[in-house]
């Protein structure tokens, strides 16, 4: 029998043979944009900073402030001690952005739908199994949800609401509620769900509508506050950590929702509460975003242009439709060898290969921030269709 790490080694020397093995790189972020990898700097095209908050004097500021007033750790469980009030307000300023009855802050995006959606699909809760209909391209942390909480599911082509429906009617004389599982925007195609056809096909179907705003929150919708607000979602979640510059995660619904989840959600239970500096950089970007529309008109304007000159070069950008642009090669060791050919010109774009993506849709993942200047964009354009001509 092979030993632990001589079979670890076999296995890792097939993921690096397929062109799938990662790697940790340390990176040191730095203003504008930029990071520095290795002793070089580069411009950063794959952060999820996407306002650039991370930074900001606001953002920083607050956060300084939040850990000398209240220390550096929130110290035990939010049911135990680490409760802050600080968070309850916090949590008070979500619900009214989301235009919701209340709102509940989790440690993380993972976490959040990783024991969100296992505490609301539970059978006990409903008195009969739940039937839930999910976008094929959702995001791992709702496919493991999903998992975890043992409901039957259905998973629709993506974005396709006509098979959704068709799948809906399928199933209209089983027992059990509905529920429609999908993200707003989409973080590996930068697709953007049409959330007033979504909800009017969940209204008709009398179906539970739970969405992930992870990469909408602080860049799309009405202020900055994501595409549900207003729109019907019965659930919706994102993250403090992609456009609002921090960490963290929320779900914004009912009052009597937070109070179940209060009690069944294990991400919460069981997880101590984010620190002080945390939630003080979660606030002040909650003020910040309703502020920055003209900050996220400039970022789609951006991408806008980015898409449209790698179109006109005949270049595969997928249906991106915001800040997020893909440029898709299909192969692996392409992929990597456009990623290894910018880093080279000083630009940093990450490979994304499967499983994260499908097989055959491995791509550069670009992702534009704020503080990105048009040069940043130009150089980037250059680049790409220069680097196209050796990687074959």
């Amino acid at each position: 029998m092979m030993g632990l790490d001589d079979s670890i080694g076999h296995f890792l020397d097939g993921l690096d043979q397929a062109g799938r093995k990662r790697v940790l790189r340390p990176v040191e972020p730095l203003p504008a944009g930029r990071v520095r990898v290795g002793g070089r700097e580069l411009v950063n095209f794959s952060s999820n900073d996407y306002l650039g908050l991370s930074r900001h004097p606001e953002v920083v500021e607050r956060s300084r402030r939040w850990l000398n007033e209240f220390g550096a750790g929130s110290g035990a469980s939010r049911l135990v001690t680490g409760h802050l009030a600080a968070m309850e307000a916090l949590e008070a300023k979500i619900a009214r952005a989301k235009q919701t009855e209340a709102a509940l802050i989790l440690a993380s995006g993972w976490q959040c739908n990783a024991s969100v959606l296992p505490a609301l699909l539970d059978k006990a809760l409903w008195g009969a199994e739940p039937l839930v209909f999910a976008d094929k391209l959702i995001h791992a942390s709702l496919h493991a949800g999903l998992e975890l909480s043992g409901a039957r599911r259905y998973r629709y082509r993506h974005d396709d609401f006509d098979h959704l429906e068709s799948l809906l009617a399928a199933h209209a004389g089983k027992p059990g509620p509905r529920f429609i599982v999908t993200e707003t925007v989409f973080s590996m195609d930068g697709d953007v769900t049409d959330m007033a056809a979504l909800a009017a096909l969940a209204r008709r179907w009398d179906a539970f509508l739970y969405v992930d705003e992870a990469h909408a929150t602080g860049v799309l919708g009405p202020q900055g506050f994501g595409l549900s607000p207003g729109m019907g979602a019965d659930i919706a979640m994102g993250t403090f950590s992609k456009g609002m510059g921090s960490f963290g995660a929320y779900v914004a619904c009912s009052a009597r929702l937070r109070e179940l989840l209060i009690n069944r959600a294990s991400g919460l239970i069981y997880a101590t509460g984010l620190p002080p500096a945390t939630l003080g950089a979660i606030d002040a970007a909650l003020d910040l975003v309703p502020r920055l529309e003209g900050e996220r008109t400039r970022l789609q304007l951006m991408a806008r242009h980015l898409r449209e000159g790698l179109r006109a070069a005949g270049l595969d950008t997928g249906p991106s439709a915001c800040q997020i642009v893909p440029l898709v090669l299909g192969d692996e060791r392409r992929t990597l060898d456009m990623a290894r050919a910018l880093e080279a010109r000083g630009l940093l774009g990450i490979a994304i290969r499967p499983p994260t993506v499908p097989p055959g849709t491995s791509r550069i993942r670009f992702a534009l921030s704020a503080v990105h200047s048009d040069a940043d964009i130009e150089r980037l354009l250059a680049a790409i269709l220069e680097c196209m001509e050796t990687v074959r």
